[in-house]
């Protein structure tokens, strides 16, 4: 996602229909249409513009402590040359699952999920080290995932 991106305009029922998905994304188009005031065809129908366009993402959040994946991190990174080559790199490791563009200490901030400590210290080692424009990492190791929820709305 970048932050050069136009921000596409929505209309009110667009954004309830999206704030009922962000509450339940299990939640049927009947039971939308009902909240929002439209047939279920027409919520299956907007449901699929808003997907298509990349305005939103339907998906499962699992925890991946329970999938067996006990170590999770966020890597602070100090780029030497063009931080987006890097992040695309990056981008591309099984491992990684989120990649931010920073200003500040870090050029980029790239969160990890690994079953354990050593496939960490091989993922740093081996793989993001060895990026070529990788002038060092600061790895933040979570201790307990306190709160992750992505009903924020669409404001």
């Amino acid at each position: 996602m970048s932050l050069n991106v136009k921000p596409v305009h929505l209309d009110e029922v667009s954004k309830a229909i999206i704030e009922q998905l962000q509450a339940d994304g299990r939640r049927s188009y009947a039971e939308i249409g009902k909240a929002v005031g439209l047939s279920e065809a027409a919520v299956r129908q907007r449901v699929q513009k808003l997907t298509d366009s990349g305005v939103m993402q339907v998906v499962a959040v699992t925890d991946p402590m329970q999938l067996g994946f006990y170590r999770q991190a966020m890597i602070g990174i100090r780029v030497t040359g063009d931080t987006t080559t890097v992040a695309e790199t990056l981008g591309r490791i099984t491992a990684v699952d989120y990649v931010v563009l920073t200003a500040g200490s870090f050029d980029i901030l790239a969160e990890v999920v690994c079953e354990n400590d050593e496939d960490l210290i091989e993922l740093l080692n081996k793989e993001i080290r060895g990026i070529p424009g990788v002038q060092s990492t600061e790895t933040f190791v979570y201790l307990r995932l306190q709160k992750q929820f992505y009903n924020w709305g669409t404001r």
